[in-house]
């Protein structure tokens, strides 16, 4: 019988590989569409936990402390991610607050909060439980976590005020930019190696 826990399919093109050992800096690419099938990864149970956790406590800062602060004549405000979706929700575009809210909040904190649920338990040697849903969950909330498009918006508003307003960035601001990098490190599509890493 065919052992189909050491192959691997093309999410593209549906053609069948053997997986491979990779080493430092190598892929492995389909032959017939040229996709990424595997990438070397090089983080351990331990490191993906680690930066799952690091990951969770920039995600409280991102969200709770003010992402930029704007002053003109002796007036100023500040602004979290939470005040942009209260004032999405209160304008015309209601249902646009709610596609914030579930890319820039909801769905990171999911992804955080399932990671570290089932690397806790990978870290012990040990599937979690409910661990074939936490794993399926992760991939169907990956494309909707959209952290860095929110960051390259604020960013963008940063350069635009900063012309008419005194702008300062606050730690809001780089908090949600490191999550960023992090969350695509650790959250990215080479999550799916869990499924090998435990019995």
């Amino acid at each position: 019988m065919l052992d189909t826990d050491q192959l691997i399919i093309c999410e593209h093109c549906d053609c069948v590989y053997h997986k491979v050992p990779l080493g430092k800096h190598q892929k492995a690419l389909c032959q017939r569409c040229g996709a990424v099938l595997q990438r070397y990864n090089g983080l351990t149970l331990q490191h993906r936990l680690a930066l799952s956790i690091t990951a969770g406590v920039l995600w409280l800062l991102a969200n709770f402390y003010p992402v930029m602060s704007i002053s003109l004549q002796g007036f100023s405000n500040s602004a979290t991610l939470w005040d942009s979706v209260r004032a999405l929700a209160n304008g015309p575009i209601t249902f646009i607050a709610l596609v914030a809210a579930i890319s820039m909040i909801i769905a990171p904190m999911f992804q955080l909060l399932l990671l570290i649920w089932v690397l806790g338990f990978a870290l012990a040697g040990q599937r979690s439980p409910a661990f074939s849903l936490c794993m399926r969950w992760l991939e169907t909330l990956r494309p909707w976590s959209m952290l860095e498009v929110c960051l390259l918006g604020a960013m963008v508003a940063v350069f635009k005020l900063a012309g008419l307003l005194d702008v300062l960035p606050g730690i809001g601001l780089v908090a949600l930019a490191v999550l960023s990098l992090l969350m695509i490190r650790i959250a990215g599509r080479d999550i799916r190696e869990l499924w090998d890493a435990l019995p």
